[in-house]
């Protein structure tokens, strides 16, 4: 089987999205635009990926992965420019060549294997990934003879009246043959009207030249969709939302109020838990089984919920451990703590853990009790079995021996007394 690799095109300036940061970074779902394409390429089996860049370079090879090539198009002269510019990669690469834009997030893994797929069994030397949309403006459309055979493609500003009016457009996904790639992209003249070399002009070269063009139709519009405003990034996050809610719930989540819930992309969840309306949980955040989250719980990356936790109504996790059995059920923030199993945060807690540079940890021990309104002004260690009193505030560097009762502002030891 031939080998695969990938190119991903990221050059752009993204105007429309009026921001100082490069379009492909933005986020859906803590997730940069770009990191979903990425994940494809992975997941297909690419053995190589270089991802073409241009505008604000620098920023978008600091967030990618180590063994992603990157090559600089330095002079922003459309598609066929860039995929050429990325072709001192693959001079002695042998396979089929993968063409993705890096502002499609919505593409599936599913999908690109199909078109991967297609392309190994009929031997095309080009297979596109198309799409029938109602809306279709923006987008070039998929120019077949009487035949039905793909002619070309042409791109919307160039199209007729007539043609205007076809369905059928292109994703911008391709996989070519890669010799036959770089040997016709010397071909393509620039467009008169936008001074680009445009990708697909290939698709009407290699047609006249009689080799196979073939095509693979997408069933689902939407993962033909660019993201170049605002608006785009809302509506890709929108149904990248409904695909993640509905494979949780499809593995044993129970999900109260999909339309009020809020789940990045890298979430992990147990069997059985349950996650109620109006609840945030942010990228890099794993949960147990069995655990009930919510509603207007916020779980912020770096989290780790063991089994059988409760987080509730207006409950703030970020950065920290909290163990098996531990209840935490209302207004209260954790940040930077570890908690032990079978600990009661009291309604109203808050880890004070910035003191104004750095921030610091908090760590509770095993069946503590910390009292309502309790401030542990971090580092602070309560030990195992001990107990904070109700509106206490632990000072920094505090440590509570395990089994004592702490009360007080500042708490202070209660004489004599063990916590049950």
């Amino acid at each position: 089987m031939a080998q695969l690799a990938t190119i991903v095109l990221a050059a752009g300036k993204g105007t429309r999205m009026k921001s100082a940061t490069p379009k492909v970074l933005h986020e859906v779902c803590g997730q940069p635009l770009i990191e979903y394409v990425l994940d494809v390429a992975h997941h297909v089996g690419s053995s190589k990926t270089c991802v073409v860049l241009g505008h604000e370079l620098e920023k978008v090879q600091k967030r990618l992965s180590k063994g992603i090539l990157t090559v600089e198009q330095k002079k922003l002269l459309g598609t066929g420019d860039a995929v050429k510019t990325a072709g001192k990669f693959f001079k002695d690469f042998k396979g089929n060549i993968l063409i993705l834009c890096g502002d499609t997030p919505l593409l599936k893994v599913e999908t690109i294997k199909a078109l991967i797929k297609r392309h190994r069994k009929t031997n095309a030397v080009v297979t596109i990934l198309t799409a029938v949309a109602d809306n279709h403006q923006g987008y070039g459309r998929i120019i077949r003879n009487n035949f039905a055979k793909v002619v070309a493609i042409r791109e919307e500003n160039d199209c007729t009246e007539d043609e205007k009016d076809i369905r059928e457009i292109n994703s911008g996904v391709f996989c070519f043959n890669g010799q036959a790639l770089f040997e016709n992209l010397k071909k393509i003249k620039v467009n008169s009207r936008k001074g680009e070399y445009y990708l697909t002009d290939l698709v009407a070269l290699l047609a006249e030249q009689r080799l196979c063009v073939e095509t693979f139709t997408t069933s689902e519009p939407e993962e033909a969709w660019g993201v170049n405003t605002r608006e785009d990034l809302a509506a890709c996050a929108f149904i990248m939302r409904k695909r993640i809610l509905s494979t949780l719930m499809l593995d044993g989540i129970t999900i109260v109020d999909p339309l009020t819930t809020m789940i990045d992309s890298h979430v992990k969840i147990g069997q059985d838990s349950v996650i109620k309306p109006f609840t945030v949980i942010d990228r890099d955040v794993k949960i147990g089984k069995n655990c009930v989250i919510g509603p207007f719980a916020h779980l912020r990356p770096g989290t780790r919920i063991d089994d059988t936790v409760e987080i509730g109504n207006f409950a703030e996790v970020s950065r920290s451990t909290v163990g098996t059995g531990t209840f935490m059920k209302h207004f209260s923030f954790l940040g930077d703590a570890m908690v032990g199993r079978h600990v009661n945060i009291g309604a109203g807690t808050v880890t004070a853990n910035y003191d104004g540079q750095e921030k610091h940890r908090t760590v509770i021990g095993d069946g503590a009790f910390i009292g309502s309104d309790s401030i542990l002004v971090a580092p602070v260690k309560v030990g195992k079995k001990a107990m904070t009193g109700a509106g206490s505030v632990v000072t920094k560097g505090k440590v509570i021996p395990d089994g004592k009762i702490f009360v007080g502002v500042p708490a202070r030891q209660v004489p004599g007394r063990k916590a049950l």
